[in-house]
């Protein structure tokens, strides 16, 4: 891929593209724009996508227009963002409504933001009728908690030329987000969360609008071969229906097959099957409402049809996968990462990280420490950083240990350890769906609060992909110091890896590792310390 000229000028704060195909909800976006940029020296850029154009846009004075070549969202926001010069990048999606004080708390968003940072993720508000909504209001609604799309993001122009920006063979609108952020992370670079807002109303929708919605099967392909089989988990995409779909279509395939050869037992069970599995996808999407009489036939006609399509969209990503990877897509600068850490606040996970860890421990007298911890917590405190404490305590929801066990455990680490700022723990168990137990935000979000930081000026250091993850999510720098239970997948993934927590000081502070200090590819976990414990 070309790599993107350096700007004449980065004078500006930011610059805003838009790319479109020409819908007409363009023109709702530049009004809501306009006024708000009176006196501003930003610029907007609008990359015409459109395949075939036969009359310029209608634009108004105050847009540049850059022309787009018609190979979907990635590729016309690389046109974009080489068109502007501003240190910063903000995307906007053409359907979008920003708020009226958009332009005014992008600006704070920004405002002295570490060098680490590479993007600022805008918040989109979805409107919906009071009434149950429908699947497709649904669907639309699920953007609110989707994590690193365009729709509002905004980019350190230096970080997406170090990544080579957008990953152009993502034709569709799909995915394309989420693969640039993954890439952006595992360089070493943050993504925070700004509280700028805009407003996404519901587009009309076709009798088949969901199923035309499959056609993101193929591009999930290409995520698995570029990330991993835990591309999800590190992305915080759910899991969706795939397997499901894959055996329901495979139901129907044998109906036919055994039918065709006259086998009418198989034929029927397996259309007994096939029947079976569409109607309980129809039920789990007619059961939130609203059961009208249009909404009920559509799902039911449409869950007939849909894994259908998912599974053929998921074989011809596969079909398509050694051309594209052939293709090659954005490389990787010599220097993939920001420069040195220089976070504010450090939270640490407490066990295998600060102890030993000893499953739903809740007796103080096993509490034992990790190697090095000590030294380690010494010398964050000796350089002035708090500290915190965020921890996953599941044992509590399992009713093996309460938070009178949990708080003499601590109690007991910090007189091994010394003292520290703050102790968070997540007293739920992972079924419960919580906002903060990890890998979630929301312990770093409120560690960083009662620190009174910013989460982008934390650093997280544990020993599993739920630590990294949680402070990725939260907008916060992470170490991952693996020990035997650390997945080998997710060390790859891992942005910065320590052997020892020693080690991630010796990173944290800048001091020479001397041999220390493993890539995320060559980190092998440390011998693990054995506890034993009393019968």
């Amino acid at each position: 891929m070309e790599s993107a000229e350096p700007p004449t000028a980065s004078v500006r704060p930011f610059d805003i593209v838009v790319p479109t195909v020409g819908r007409s909800s363009l023109s709702r976006l530049l009004e809501a724009l306009a006024p708000q940029l009176a006196g501003k020296r930003a610029r907007v850029f609008v990359v015409d996508d459109r395949r075939q154009a036969s009359a310029p846009l209608s634009l108004p004075e105050f847009v540049t227009t850059v022309r787009g070549p018609g190979r979907g969202p990635a590729a016309a926001r690389n046109v974009g963002w080489r068109a502007a010069g501003a240190e910063w990048i903000a995307f906007l999606d053409d359907d979008v409504i920003p708020a009226a004080d958009w332009v005014e708390r992008l600006e704070a968003d920004l405002q002295g933001l570490p060098a680490g940072v590479a993007a600022s993720q805008g918040r989109l508000r979805v409107p919906l009728p009071s009434s149950p909504p429908t699947d497709w209001q649904r669907d639309v609604a699920g953007l609110e908690g989707a994590r690193w799309i365009t729709a509002d993001m905004a980019f350190r122009r230096e970080a997406l030329a170090a990544v080579g920006g957008f990953d152009q063979r993502f034709a569709g609108a799909y995915r394309e987000d989420a693969d640039l952020a993954l890439r952006l992370l595992s360089a070493g670079w943050q993504i925070t969360r700004g509280e700028r807002a805009n407003s996404h109303p519901v587009p009309p929708a076709g009798f088949w609008a969901s199923v035309g919605r499959q056609r993101g099967n193929a591009d999930d392909v290409l995520m698995r071969a570029l990330h991993g089989r835990h591309w999800r988990r590190w992305a915080g995409a759910a899991r969706g229906r795939r397997r499901r779909h894959l055996l329901t279509a495979g139901a129907l395939a044998g109906t036919t097959a055994a039918a065709v050869a006259g086998k009418r037992r198989a034929a029927t069970t397996l259309a007994a099957a096939w029947l079976g599995a569409s109607a309980e996808l129809a039920v789990a999407r007619i059961a939130p409402g609203p059961r009208t009489v249009g909404e009920v036939s559509r799902m039911a006609v449409t869950s007939a049809v849909l894994p259908l399509a998912a599974s053929a969209w998921w074989a011809a990503g596969i079909a398509r996968l050694p051309r594209l990877l052939a293709a090659g897509g954005p490389r990787m600068s010599a220097e993939p990462g920001p420069g040195r850490l220089t976070p504010r606040a450090v939270l640490l996970d407490r066990d295998d990280t600060l102890l030993v860890d000893v499953p739903y421990n809740g007796d103080p007298k096993m509490a034992v420490p990790m190697p090095g911890a000590g030294r380690a917590l010494s010398r964050l405190r000796a350089a002035g950083l708090p500290l915190a404490v965020i921890s996953n305590q599941s044992g509590v929801a399992r009713g093996l240990i309460d938070a009178e066990q949990v708080g003499a455990v601590n109690r007991a680490a910090e007189r091994l350890l010394g003292p520290i700022d703050e102790w968070i723990f997540c007293p739920h168990g992972p079924e419960e769906g919580c906002e903060c137990r990890k890998p979630a935000p929301g312990m770093v979000l409120e560690a960083a609060s009662r620190l009174g930081v910013r989460p982008e000026d934390c650093l997280v250091i544990g020993d599993i992909a739920a630590d990294v993850q949680a402070a990725q999510a939260a907008g916060a720098a992470a170490i991952l110091v693996p020990t035997e239970r650390t997945q080998t997948e997710d060390v790859r993934r891992a942005p910065r890896v320590a052997a020892t927590i020693e080690a991630a000081v010796d990173l944290l502070l800048g001091a020479e590792a001397q041999g220390r200090l493993r890539s995320a590819r060559d980190a092998s976990a440390p011998a693990h310390p054995k506890v034993e414990i009393a019968a």
